[in-house]
């Protein structure tokens, strides 16, 4: 053995003991870790939507009234009932605009029958009676001839001559009547231009008569719904009295506000699933249609318009709904807990990641929102440990993951 003077071993005995009291010094002076709530970074599918609450409104309403005044016969719907363009709606009293029709249509029969009659008839008898007049003509004039030489050769008497005369002037006169007449057949003449007009004012009032017939007749000028209706059977209908109120179906629209924080991702064209209050399992299809150009600075809100092109069955005005505007999607994106992100509305948004036991400042770049949930395109990596802003931790800090969770999924952005 051998063998270790006293001094020495008293040396390092006291060297031992110093490196002993510095690594308790160390120990003592080195912060303990912190333990701390943490989020994985995890890959979803991503939607991002604006959801608001508004009304449904039909801009296109329209007063139903008669343009004259009758008796209501038969009102054929009730508020909230639906209807086609083109159904009776309301039935005036239209006994005497009948009997008006049928005679207006019986003076058009006879008009035409006398049309007819003027082609068939009387053109070929005018014509006719104008060819028997030029040959009696002709008669006339060679007996006035022949009867003229025998009274010079003394054969007849004057009176002989007189009477051939007398036969030429009525042969003559005769022609010339016959020849008015067949003028006034042809396609331009007097009587063809009367029957016309005869026709055409039978035509009129047939059609006069029809039309009033017509508007004793109140139809729907569009496929929609009766909102208020003021008409009874027995009552009177009145020009400029309002008898049926009436909504447009093809045009229904969902007015809302939105938080003005949204305006930048709104765009015209956007799809959107509305829910009425009263309806919450039947969602129906409407799009984004105009953007207001203010801000109400009071609410701190933008109004827009959502257009309905198949409106349910059960829609009606005034309707409360709420409607969900999808504004992105994205399918297996990487995304961050909303509350691990810190400045998300900056233009340097951040997070505090765990790597190697200490929280490490990592600078994110952002993409589509949920609710809870944010797409990052570049800063963290996926399975990676995040810290929640509410967690007390700073950058540099050695901390010890505690309770782990994923990222919720996410379904909308909310108002």
């Amino acid at each position: 053995m051998r063998f270790i003077p006293a001094s020495s071993r008293a040396r390092w005995l006291v060297g031992t003991l110093a490196v002993l009291v510095v690594m308790a010094t160390v120990a003592t002076l080195r912060p303990k870790a912190k333990t701390v709530a943490t989020v994985t970074v995890q890959r979803a599918d991503l939607t991002q939507s604006v959801v608001a609450t508004g009304r449904v409104n039909l801009p296109n309403r329209v007063e139903l009234g008669s343009e004259t005044t009758a008796t209501i016969a038969h009102v054929a719907v009730k508020e909230g009932d639906q209807f086609r363009q083109g159904d009776v709606l309301i039935q005036l009293v239209n006994t005497e605009a009948r009997a008006t029709l049928t005679q207006t249509q019986a003076a058009l029969a006879e008009a035409k029958a006398r049309q007819e009659q003027q082609h068939t008839v009387a053109a070929p008898v005018a014509l006719a009676t104008l060819v028997q007049a030029q040959a009696n003509l002709k008669v006339a004039e060679a007996e006035h001839r022949r009867t003229t030489s025998l009274v010079a050769q003394g054969f007849y008497s004057q009176q002989k001559l007189d009477d051939a005369q007398r036969t030429l002037d009525t042969a003559r006169s005769a022609l010339d009547a016959a020849r008015t007449q067949q003028l006034a057949q042809l396609p331009e003449g007097v009587e063809t231009e009367l029957s016309r007009n005869r026709l055409q004012q039978a035509q009129a009032a047939a059609e006069a008569a029809s039309a009033r017939l017509q508007r004793l007749q109140l139809r729907a000028p569009f496929d929609g719904v009766v909102l208020t209706r003021q008409a009874e059977p027995g009552g009177l209908a009145q020009a400029g009295k309002t008898l049926l109120s009436l909504g447009n179906r093809q045009h229904w629209r969902i007015d809302i506000g939105v938080d003005e924080r949204h305006l930048a991702i709104l765009q015209p064209g956007m799809a959107a699933r509305a829910v009425a209050d009263a309806y919450p399992d039947q969602a129906f299809v409407a799009r984004l249609d105009w953007i207001s150009p203010a801000v109400d600075a009071t609410r701190g809100t933008v109004d827009v318009r959502l257009t309905v092109d198949q409106p349910p069955a059960f829609l009606r005005p005034d309707m409360t709904v709420s409607a969900e505007l999808t504004v992105g999607k994205q399918a297996q994106t990487l995304v961050l807990d909303a509350s691990t992100v810190r400045d998300a509305d900056s233009a340097t948004p951040w997070v505090l990641v765990v790597r190697d036991g200490v929280a490490h400042k990592a600078p994110v770049t952002l993409g589509l929102r949920g609710v809870g949930q944010v797409e990052t395109k570049s800063g963290v990596n996926e399975g990676d440990l995040l810290i929640p802003a509410t967690e007390k931790a700073a950058p540099g800090d050695r901390v010890r993951p505690g309770n782990t969770a994923p990222a919720p999924m996410s379904l909308g952005m909310g108002r």
